[in-house]
Parts: C-alpha cells; structure tokens; sequence
C-alpha cells in the first residue's frame, strides 16, 4: 500500500482594510477601472473574503456592477 502525501494548502490572505473605506469613496457604476478590481478575469464578483471588502461596501460593489452591466457599460462574461 502506497501512503498518500497531500501537500499543505496554500493559505490567501486578504487585505485588512476596505479599499473605500481606506480612501474615504463610495463605488459608483461609472467607474468601470474601479469595479474591475473586483472581478475575476472571468467576469465573476470576488468574494469578501477574498478582497477585504465590508459588508456595506461589497453589497454595494455589487449593486454597482450589476447595475452597469444592465447599462451595457461593463459586459457580463469576458470572451
């Protein structure tokens, strides 16, 4: 019998501080460059967890990216 040796897992750690808490804004559906920070290159919302957002502030980036979405300003997947 053969011991299977897993490899330990690699740990992310996600920034400490909000992004728009830190620089005192609100995300807003016309800052396309902004809201991109928050997708993955497949056109899919990063997690809190993953990007250090709070609560208000990632429900909020959420909105926002749905919302230029529905206004054709960002896409819905990346091709």
């Amino acid at each position: 019998m053969k011991k299977i040796v897993r490899k330990p897992r690699r740990k992310f750690t996600a920034p400490k501080v909000c992004f728009f808490c830190e620089s005192k804004k609100e995300p807003s559906f016309w800052e396309i460059g902004v809201l991109a920070k928050f997708l993955t290159e497949r056109g899919k919302i990063i997690p809190a967890s993953r990007n250090g957002l709070c609560l208000k502030h990632q429900k909020a980036v959420g909105l926002s990216i749905k919302h230029s979405r529905h206004l054709a300003l960002m896409s819905f997947i990346s091709l």
